[in-house]
């Protein structure tokens, strides 16, 4: 890389690009202010709060300030429409940071799940509060929100400019991005100008003056590999000290959080549970003879083999014993002969993967991580990809963000794809995530995709 540069460096090189050039690019290119305005977290929740909740509750008291102060029911509903909506707005933003994901699109879930929570504390409190008032502002505040979506600058507006040097090319293939090669050290005269680069290569000098003009002018300069990640909700994983995971251990607190929310929504849905479960139960063993359940060893949390436990949806065959034999056994393949009729339906719709309520129970695996993968596929995967064994550092999950993005693989090419999905999910470790992926996973389910 360069040396660093001295502050009349700094000087020289700023004057080294045509200063009027910029001085146009800043004034007739500069995004609207109303886009900008629209896209403000500060201005979102502002919005929701006044056009959402504020004014509907006026409306709805016909203005009588004086009773909706004296009344507790009015009071206890405004609070709680207004700490909902702000959650919302919170929520929204989150979850549009995420690749392949449309802000728009998870507006309603997110509003109504934050509106749900809020209401549950009010009822587990045993407060007052008007139903009719709520839903009123749960309606205002997610129709304003949809209304902002409409108005906000949208994050991929800009073109990508690719500056020729290192690995940059290896950015094209798998991301397909609409971009322009920068053939000379110039600024592009665009307000949405993304810049990507190999910053690890050695660029000239006027190269390196045009990433640092282009920084202080507010332009995003990245490295090809942070846009490659972004695009693909994927991260390269090449070798495993190239993924900028910082410390190679996710986030703790997190896992012991969510380790908590998995035993107490395991014990809640197990009495709702146990009617479906015991409808498939009777069609399995009426469909096809054969154990109700399927147990295979699978390698888990931190490399330990456990039983993952399964509604059985394939016709019973003789164990294969040599290594050949048992890995292709592991192996589902597309349109497999060996699944019955039921087997497919319960196959499609996920219920198979009911009965892993029990594994997240005895802490062997998660609502949302990684797929577990039975022991001659992890074998295998481990004899071929050197860092494997990583994926393991969170619980498996009965879903997961390669599931909702990629769906079953068999293949090794199809692994190493489905890796950099679950290593993406490792390094963004996080609640924020992991609702994604559930949003997802329903989106999955309801479409029956991505099943074998």
């Amino acid at each position: 890389m360069a040396a660093p540069l001295s502050s009349q460096q700094e000087i020289a090189s700023v004057e080294a690009v045509p200063m009027q050039q910029m001085i146009e690019f800043d004034r007739a290119n500069r995004p609207g202010r109303v886009q900008l305005f629209f896209g403000s977290l500060r201005a979102q929740a502002a919005l929701c709060l006044l056009f959402g909740v504020a004014i509907p509750v006026l409306i709805y008291f016909r203005g009588d300030v004086g009773f909706i102060a004296r009344n507790a029911s009015a009071v206890n509903s405004t609070l709680v429409a207004a700490v909902a909506t702000l959650s919302g707005v919170v929520a929204v933003r989150k979850f549009g940071i995420f690749p392949g994901t449309i802000t728009a699109s998870y507006i309603f879930p997110a509003f109504a799940a934050c509106y749900s929570v809020a209401v549950s504390v009010v009822l587990l409190a045993r407060e007052p509060y008007s139903g009719a008032l709520l839903t009123l502002t749960f309606l205002t505040a997610t129709a304003v929100r949809f209304a902002i979506s409409a108005l906000e600058r949208r994050d991929d507006a800009g073109r990508y400019y690719l500056v020729p040097g290192g690995d940059i090319d290896r950015l094209l293939p798998d991301v397909g991005l609409v971009s322009t090669t920068l053939h000379t050290p110039m600024l592009p005269a665009d307000a949405d100008a993304v810049i990507v680069a190999d910053l690890h290569h050695d660029h000239t000098a006027e190269w390196e003056r045009v990433f640092a003009i282009a920084a202080l002018h507010g332009l995003g300069v990245y490295h090809y590999k942070q846009v490659w990640e972004a695009q693909t909700g994927k991260v390269h994983i090449e070798h495993l000290s190239e993924n900028s995971f910082g410390s190679l251990l996710p986030s703790n607190s997190y896992a012991k959080v969510k380790r908590l929310i998995d035993i107490l929504f395991s014990l809640a849905v197990i009495p709702i549970l146990i009617v479906p479960l015991a409808v498939a139960a009777l069609v399995i063993r009426f469909d096809s003879p054969g154990p109700i359940f399927f147990r295979q060893d699978r390698i888990g949390y931190r490399g330990k083999a456990f039983s993952v436990l399964k509604f059985r949806t394939m016709r019973v065959a003789a164990p294969a014993t040599e290594g050949v034999d048992r890995l292709h056994a592991a192996i589902t393949q597309d349109d497999d002969v060996r699944i019955t009729k039921v087997g497919r339906f319960l196959r499609k719709t996920r219920i198979d993967e009911l009965p892993q309520v029990f594994n997240i129970l005895r802490g062997e695996m998660s609502w949302i991580g990684p797929r577990p993968e039975a022991q001659p596929l992890s074998e295998w995967y481990e004899s071929e990809i050197p860092f494997y064994l990583y994926r393991h550092i969170v619980r498996p999950g009965i879903t997961g963000w390669a599931q909702v993005n990629q769906g079953h693989v068999a293949g090794i090419s199809e692994v190493h794809d489905k890796l950099r999905f679950d290593f993406y999910y490792i390094k963004n470790f996080s609640m924020w995530l992991d609702l994604v992926i559930l949003f997802k996973t329903a989106v999955v389910v309801v479409r029956g995709s991505g099943a074998k």
